[in-house]
């Protein structure tokens, strides 16, 4: 059975389904924000096609239990369509045939959602370019940024047909962050620095088509790997503020779902063309909250308390 998940109150305007008859791809729906993307999606009335290695016969490199075909299923709980299809996207035949598929299926593809990684381990925080090993750097470049140039190669074709379309790149950090902090190693660094080139260069090239590209950011997220990091849940979380003080500012999976699914249902999205948004920026705007009532501004906290060395207090924050 899929893990449990809250998914009532995408939109804070009345609006129950304000996705339905639209068909979107999370490509990297697994876990984490992408699974809080699609059951987000599915909660305003989307099809949702949900892509990852990772299966109910078969894991990906990362060895997590999480599987596409939960995620599907949480998606269909939210009340919308999930549908799960194994695709590893550095394989470019294989993201031809998905991209074949929904057009053969749905006819139409009206968001994008470029979340794609899953490498297995932690990146090689604090090491040098030439400390690092190459493969592992690599390793990490192909999965976090080969993986979205070859979606949206085949995606976008798809896309443009309907006017309105929307592409969300996934990434860590906001780019007024990014752009003066180096991301604690070379290959990471470089990774986050390409998918928001990525967005920038994607919105100018979708506006001739009335499409628009939004680079998207987190806070700092309770993904699956992470709770299981801290040694908590997701209904306990809070218990790891007793070690991990400054976590008190973390955001659930459903944050950034709720983020990208008023993106999505915004008939003025366009003006968001080229920015970089996180999701507490976002939910100032749109009124969505977190899965607690609360709206957690993550990268603003980081910059005046965390980073600063203050004692952790999200007063004001959350």
């Amino acid at each position: 059975m899929p893990m449990a998940m809250e998914v009532a109150g995408v939109m804070g305007d009345g609006s129950e389904k304000p996705l339905a008859g639209k068909v979107a791809l999370v490509a990297g729906g697994t876990r984490a924000a992408g699974r809080g993307i699609a059951v987000q999606l599915g909660a305003a009335g989307a099809t949702v096609y949900v892509t990852g290695r990772t299966t109910q016969a078969e894991r990906s490199e990362m060895n997590r239990p999480e599987t596409i075909e939960e995620t599907a299923e949480l998606v269909d709980a939210a009340g919308g369509h999930g549908i799960a299809v194994q695709v590893d996207h550095l394989v470019p035949d294989q993201v031809r045939d998905l991209v074949a598929r929904i057009d053969r299926e749905q006819g139409a593809l009206h968001v994008l959602v470029n979340d794609v990684w899953g490498q297995a381990g932690e990146p090689e925080w604090d090491k040098t370019v030439w400390e690092s090993d190459l493969d592992t750097g690599l390793r990490l470049l192909r999965l976090g940024v080969e993986t979205h140039a070859i979606t949206s190669h085949f995606a976008l074709p798809l896309l443009i047909r309907s006017p309105g379309g929307l592409v969300v790149e996934m990434t860590d950090g906001t780019n007024d962050y990014n752009a003066d902090h180096y991301r604690v190693s070379f290959f990471y660094d470089v990774a986050k620095g390409a998918v928001s080139r990525m967005a920038f260069a994607l919105a100018h090239e979708l506006e001739q088509y009335e499409g628009t590209a939004v680079l998207v950011t987190p806070g700092w997220l309770r993904s699956e790997a992470m709770l299981d990091g801290f040694g908590v849940t997701e209904q306990h979380w809070r218990d790891a503020t007793e070690t991990i003080p400054h976590f008190a500012i973390s955001e659930s999976p459903s944050y950034v779902g709720r983020a990208v699914a008023a993106l999505a249902a915004d008939p003025e999205v366009a003006r968001w063309n080229g920015k970089s948004v996180s999701s507490g920026e976002l939910a100032k705007v749109y009124g969505f909250t977190d899965l607690d009532g609360s709206q957690p501004d993550a990268w603003r906290y980081i910059v005046e308390v965390q980073d600063p060395g203050k004692p952790a207090d999200t007063t004001g924050y959350r």
